[in-house]
């Protein structure tokens, strides 16, 4: 990967659009020996550990939101990448569904808003899962069938709402931030060293097997002392990590079921992209229907509830060939209010936020300009 970047730079090229469509292609297939899989114990000088503190999050504490203890954490952190922590699948056993569940059910409901809401009556969008199980519950019929509205869902914000138009948030389009995400996000963060982090905005990607992210930085947040927190269900992603500038050399690791980003400090600013969808590596737990039985340390939750074998059939079917990404942020920083225009985001480098579910080879903007997951 770096004699490839290099090569890219000496003649002038930009690295990370040339990775991103690397990874991006279909046939011949790329090369994936040079990703970084954290869920291996593979040596590699750079990865370095990454420091959790366990005083901060009593085990209690962490499994009530389906988190290990933070002690059993396997924790990362990048060479040259001060401020980026990768945490591999800290759930534990049985929780996933859980999430997998309020994405897919809960979080598209209103008052949240999602994709479909831009063309479509709020009457029709009313209840996505509703309107969607009975079509996932029938068996593939070997024709071409009408997607469900949930099998068409591609983005739902959550508390302060992402304009993707202005790249944007205003204190007049808001709605209640899920409360048990909201606990999720503090356990992972205080166990991160951001005891002070608030989370006011979520943003939730669904990903298809030919679906991608475009090469592009978050920074519409007014407070950006605060780290973005990413975390997936589902299928495998490949995720490229740049730098400050957009034509940087990104590197490239895999993001499963379960595993958890964080960027902050001198990375929260860092380019980023998801060039391609791969499927789940084999014996994934989190995939399989075993997964719907509670874990004992489980039982007497306040959060992580059950998932029900009839929720779980829709679940596990719609998330064998999906992906599901969350990402939270903190948009305001103590004492900060929204300006009364629209701030302007200007890079030193000309950039701007690069779209989402791109379907141009290069990894430019396709239909919506979007900044959104990690």
């Amino acid at each position: 990967m770096a004699k490839m970047a290099t090569s890219m730079v000496e003649t002038g090229e930009d690295a990370f659009r040339k990775i991103f469509k690397l990874y991006k292609r279909r046939k011949p297939p790329p090369d994936f020996s040079d990703v970084i899989d954290f869920s291996r114990d593979v040596p590699s000088d750079k990865i370095v550990p990454a420091k959790m503190d366990p005083a901060t999050v009593s085990d209690a504490d962490a499994a009530r939101v389906g988190l290990q203890p933070v002690r059993n954490w396997r924790a990362f952190g990048l060479q040259g990448y001060p401020g980026f922590i990768f945490i591999s699948n800290p759930f534990l056993v049985g929780s996933q569904p859980f999430w997998v569940r309020q994405c897919l059910k809960t979080y598209p409901q209103k008052p949240n808003v999602c994709n479909l809401d831009m063309h479509m009556s709020p009457t029709d969008t009313q209840d996505i899962w509703g309107k969607s199980v009975h079509s996932l519950s029938l068996p593939p019929s070997g024709q071409k069938e009408s997607k469900t509205l949930l099998e068409r869902l591609r983005w739902v914000t959550l508390g302060y709402h992402y304009n993707w138009n202005t790249k944007t948030y205003s204190a007049n389009h808001c709605t209640p931030f899920p409360a048990d995400l909201h606990l999720l996000s503090h356990q992972i963060t205080t166990a991160c060293g951001f005891s002070g982090f608030n989370a006011e905005a979520g943003i939730l990607n669904y990903y298809r097997f030919d679906s991608s992210l475009g090469i592009h930085v978050d920074e519409s947040e007014l407070d950006h002392s605060q780290p973005l927190l990413s975390f997936s269900f589902g299928q495998s992603a490949i995720f490229l990590l740049g730098g400050i500038h957009r034509q940087d050399p990104p590197v490239a690791m895999y993001m499963h079921s379960g595993d958890m980003m964080l960027m902050s400090g001198q990375s929260r600013l860092l380019y980023h992209a998801v060039p391609c969808i791969v499927p789940a590596p084999q014996g994934c737990r989190a995939l399989e229907r075993k997964d719907c039985s509670q874990d004992s340390s489980l039982q007497d939750s306040t959060v992580v509830a059950p998932v029900s074998e009839e929720d779980w059939v829709h679940c596990s079917r719609y998330i064998q060939s999906s992906r599901v990404n969350v990402t939270v942020r903190q948009v305001l920083g103590p004492g900060q209010s929204f300006p009364g225009t629209p701030p302007l985001h200007q890079r030193t480098d000309g950039s701007r936020t690069e779209g989402y579910h791109d379907r141009g080879a290069d990894g430019e903007s396709g239909k919506s300009s979007r900044s959104s997951d990690s």
